[in-house]
């Protein structure tokens, strides 16, 4: 596909055909069913009166299936379909839906009727429905048990889960080149059975070749996909929200050419309970000590925190439970790695960013909140640092969107030249995906995006798109303004990997620009989304 001109009025950024992600999750979504023969049939009084009613629960083969299909996060269909009525009686159907809830349908004779239900908490609930012929005297019952598909969300930790450094979580020892950790993540320590996903910072170190590492459930087949990307000698880490298989686990691939040690630190996980659900919102920066934003100005010394409010600030309500950040470190004067915990507790083992001295480096970040409403940033290094930190969305009881977790879906890579976008994203330029304008009830998108082949130093911001579709169709759609905050940053030469949590704003559109002067290979997988519905 050409690239378009930025310069030039009238022109816009490249699109890629649409995502429909209920056809990447496709494989989520259950159905429940009851068959016929587990009805209960019961006898009334018609107004004929009892001799009535028994002649015609003699006559009556009233019987009830039940098939019940999950559509969203909250939400299911409800198949009831009725047989052996007495000719084409008047039939009232009543459905208890499990949750304090009633409906009611009626038909005459048999028939199979669709009734949709949302439920407000997350969670298994048993619908009951009684189909009654009053005119014959007859009834009869069914039952099924049926269970919500999204999850929320619970912090956890920080925790280190796995160090193959020390055998922390695994056999001490590096991972053999295309080989996997195989990582406990359902009963290990309070990480409860059930579990559906985990959010785990992956840090790769000790590399001697380059390479990528692959987060996968356990028992499922390996996606092309990849969390992180590697050179010798590097340490990086990345932030993912991984699936986890029936078996309570997952596996941590090494697509590199040589053995490598791996980290894997817990910040939270999901269930199909009801707990903290998803709010995305539009980058907002909320510290910088470069200029003294949210916090002292200056930069962070050696082994040292600031706190840093965020329920009841800027946007985010009092009472989240968890934040979702973008930090960066620039111009740190030695390598190290920066921790972000919340308030109210003492600094983890674990870590979230690495850094070497004079590098700009970003990561996403989910922290659990303290009880004041606040987090802490500590840098590890013996000296000074820069930090920016950027609020992407916040969890909390009061939120509405639940995890969709998909089988891994690569949205487009500019270096395919089979793929829906060829040739590489130019400085300054933006590629549009409509993620959602169908599925207004989908706020927010999982995502890994990837920049290689880089020409120069830059970095790349992920924000939603103000216009609609229909703008673009129609050939009316305004240029954007570009985003400053940013979601990874890169140097001539390096491929630079970073989760996004993007919000897909008020029309479904997400934007990823290419915010330097020079071209850019970008690769964008897709591993969930937060439903409202």
């Amino acid at each position: 596909m050409a690239q378009a001109d930025p310069a030039a009025a009238g022109k816009h950024g490249v699109s890629v055909p649409d995502v429909d992600p209920k056809e990447a999750a496709a494989e989520e979504f259950k159905t429940f069913k009851s068959p016929a023969d587990r009805s209960v049939r019961k006898t009334t009084e018609p107004a004929g009166g009892k001799a009535a009613a028994r002649s015609a629960a003699e006559d009556s083969d009233l019987v009830v299936a039940l098939a019940a299909y999950t559509e969203s996060a909250h939400s299911i269909s409800l198949d009831t379909t009725i047989s052996g009525a007495t000719g084409a009686a008047w039939l009232t159907v009543d459905i208890d839906w499990g949750d304090g809830t009633t409906s009611q349908e009626g038909t005459y004779g048999g028939a199979t009727i669709t009734t949709p239900h949302n439920y407000e908490d997350l969670g298994t609930y048993t619908v009951k429905v009684t189909v009654t012929d009053a005119a014959a005297g007859a009834s009869a019952g069914n039952t099924v048990e049926v269970a919500t598909l999204g999850s929320e969300f619970t912090p956890y930790g920080p925790t280190r889960l796995l160090d193959t450094r020390d055998g922390t979580g695994a056999a001490k020892g590096k991972v053999a080149p295309y080989a996997s950790a195989h990582l406990k993540i359902a009963g290990n320590g309070k990480i409860p059975a059930g579990v559906t996903s985990v959010v785990l910072n992956l840090t790769v170190t000790n590399a001697t070749s380059a390479g990528h590492v692959t987060a996968f459930p356990s028992g499922a087949d390996k996606p092309i996909t990849s969390n992180v990307n590697f050179v010798p000698g590097q340490t990086v880490p990345n932030l993912a929200i991984v699936p986890v298989g029936a078996d309570g686990y997952v596996d941590l691939y090494n697509g590199g050419w040589e053995s490598i040690d791996l980290i894997a630190d817990v910040t939270g996980y999901f269930t199909k309970s009801a707990s903290s659900g998803y709010t995305p919102i539009d980058p907002v920066r909320f510290a910088d000590t470069r200029s003294g934003l949210g916090t002292a100005k200056g930069q962070v010394a050696g082994q040292s925190s600031f706190g840093l409010q965020i329920g009841g600030s800027r946007g985010v309500p009092a009472g989240v439970t968890a934040v979702a950040l973008n930090v960066t470190v620039t111009g740190p004067r030695e390598a190290g790695h920066l921790t972000a915990y919340p308030s109210g507790q003492p600094a983890p083992g674990a870590s979230n960013l690495n850094f070497t001295a004079g590098q700009t480096v970003a990561n996403s970040v989910i922290v659990p909140v303290g009880a004041d409403g606040k987090i802490n940033i500590r840098n590890g290094a013996w000296a000074g640092t820069d930090v920016v930190v950027d609020v992407v969305g916040y969890y909390s009881p009061a939120s509405e969107g639940a995890y969709m977790r998909l089988k891994p879906k690569r949205v487009f890579d500019t270096r395919d030249p089979q793929g829906s976008v060829y040739g590489p994203l130019w400085g300054r330029d933006y590629i549009w995906v409509d993620f959602s304008s169908k599925y207004p009830d989908d706020s927010g998108y999982v995502l890994n995006a990837t920049t290689t082949n880089t020409m120069g130093p830059g970095f790349l911001a992920v924000a939603p798109d103000p216009n609609a579709r229909w703008m673009y169709d129609s050939g009316s759609a305004s240029w954007p303004v570009a985003p400053t905050t940013s979601t990874l940053n890169f140097t001539a030469g390096k491929t630079v990997p970073n989760m996004v949590q993007a919000s897909t704003g008020n029309n479904g559109i997400v934007d990823f620009w290419n915010q330097s002067d020079d071209d850019i290979d970008l690769i964008v997988d897709m591993f969930g989304y937060y439903d409202k519905n």
